[in-house]
């Protein structure tokens, strides 16, 4: 049997085209982004710090063979770990998604741009500590930050107009996308080693959602993003050895991405490659709560102070009317039994009960010993949610971007409270000037949970201050954080 290859040139996707050309060509010249990625580089590694108080996350971590250490790799922040960058790109991506806490972007598609962050910092960290070790420069974190602004971007825009999750996959194909063609920019891959490399992220076997929803609800949604930020990692490499790429991977008949896996679609666009993302990204400050219910949560604790003045318990409540958007509807809209901690916190029945009944809502609320209380069933029970379309519109609308939910609470005596309506989380960019400060608070907070005393004022003092934190050597602020 002969087989007859055919010699011409097939061209490349231009959606593959014109994500390798943002990468490698266009300056980021917005102070506003690199603020902002600052910011997020804080809170990003806070998130990590928390979850490495629950052994649920940290039984992942390490080497794949225990005892391993990689002369000049990657070192795993709040750990004693040292590894390839490709298994620290796993760690430190489980670390930052463990608690669903980090920072979020809702669009068509929603998801945690700052998931890259396990591949970005991996890849520095070994790729500055090799270059000293060969007397060279080493990488700074200015380009750690300009790395994550770009994967922002690339994960941002590609969901604004392109829904993976109504084709039944998951948002970390997105990480999986992004972190591919940052990484390799770090590693210094050619145009053409790039657009291979972004064309083996595309033609790579992509996450199913079910792990987010009944009735397989569970942690893979907590390890996924470093899963896929790993997995960017190991394609980068590979294409940096010469190893072919796929031209027509998204638009191949039959074959290819949109046929097999989009329903024979193509991806839409809404705007060009910039730095909009970053600028706009939302921060989970005071809740570890799915985004769409980070208002519906803000405005529970307004009704739990309200119920105190009145004299009032969540006991008192007769019916709860939630206002919200579709989004929320399909995502967090649960009724009946919730399994584990993965289903409570995908639940916005629950993320309401909680602060309502203590007045509170923390990572610690979604384990056993909390969801035990009966008086949580009892008032997910009393609850009705239904969708607001203006709300929806304004959560689609480029200009508002809101994430708006409104309660109202109906007693056992009749009273109506006024309804609490919450369009903006303290993460939006709108209140930004009231968020950060709070964000501060919180990485201190997280730093206290790893480090003693004396290494939380080190890694304070370099990493809140911009300017030096942007020309200090990655591999030297990571050392900052390494534990015995």
């Amino acid at each position: 049997m002969s087989l007859h290859h055919s010699k011409e040139t097939i061209e490349t996707d231009q959606v593959i085209v014109d994500l390798v050309n943002y990468v490698l060509d266009y300056e980021i010249t917005s102070q506003q982004a690199f603020q902002t990625a600052h910011y997020c580089l804080l809170d990003t590694l806070g998130c990590g710090f928390e979850a490495l108080t629950y052994p649920a996350c940290t039984k992942l971590l390490g080497p794949v063979v225990p005892g391993t250490m990689v002369p000049n790799g990657a070192k795993v922040p709040g750990t004693a770990y040292q590894l390839d960058p490709v298994h620290a790109a796993f760690n430190i991506g489980a670390m930052i998604r463990w608690l669903d806490f980090n920072d979020t972007w809702l669009a068509a598609e929603w998801g945690h741009p700052s998931d890259n962050l396990g591949g970005i910092l991996a890849t520095a960290d070994w790729l500055s500590r090799t270059a000293v070790a060969h007397g060279k420069a080493p990488i700074t974190m200015h380009d750690v930050l300009d790395a994550m602004i770009r994967a922002h971007e690339i994960q941002g825009v590609m969901a604004l107009e392109n829904s993976f999750n109504k084709v039944g996959l998951d948002h970390v194909l997105l990480v999986k996308l992004a972190s591919t063609a940052v990484v390799g920019k770090l590693l210094g891959l050619s145009r053409d080693e790039l657009i291979n490399a972004v064309s083996l992220a595309f033609v790579d076997g992509h996450s199913l959602r079910t792990y987010r929803h009944a009735p397989n609800t569970g942690s893979r949604k907590s390890w996924a993003a470093g899963d896929a930020t790993s997995r960017a990692v190991r394609l980068a490499l590979i294409a940096k050895t010469g190893e072919m790429g796929y031209p027509s991977v998204l638009t191949a008949k039959t074959w290819g991405f949109y046929d097999v896996l989009f329903n024979g679609s193509a991806f839409k666009f809404q705007r060009p490659y910039g730095s909009y993302v970053m600028e706009n990204v939302l921060f989970k400050i005071s809740f570890p709560a799915e985004f769409h219910a980070q208002t519906a949560v803000e405005a529970a604790m307004t009704l739990h102070h309200k119920l105190n003045e009145l004299g009032k318990t969540a006991a008192d409540i007769e019916h709860i009317r939630i206002r919200t958007h579709e989004a929320a509807i399909r995502i967090i809209d649960k009724k009946g039994p919730l399994h584990n901690p993965a289903d409570r916190d995908h639940c916005i029945q629950y993320m309401i009960a909680v602060p309502l009944i203590f007045g509170r809502l923390t990572a610690a609320d979604y384990e056993d010993h909390i969801a035990k209380d009966p008086r949580i069933d009892v008032l997910r029970n009393k609850m009705e949610a239904r969708e607001d379309t203006d709300f929806t519109q304004d959560y689609h609308n480029p200009e508002k971007r809101s994430i708006a939910n409104a309660l109202t609470v109906t007693l056992t005596d009749g009273t109506v409270l006024d309804e609490v309506v919450v369009e903006y989380p303290i993460g939006h960019k709108r209140r930004r000037e009231e968020g950060m400060p709070v964000l501060v608070a919180k990485f201190r907070t997280n730093l206290a949970r790893v480090f003693p005393a004396k290494q939380q004022r080190l890694i304070a003092e370099l990493s809140l201050d911009f300017d030096a934190l942007s020309t200090t050597p990655v591999h030297e602020f990571v050392d900052l954080m390494v534990t015995p």
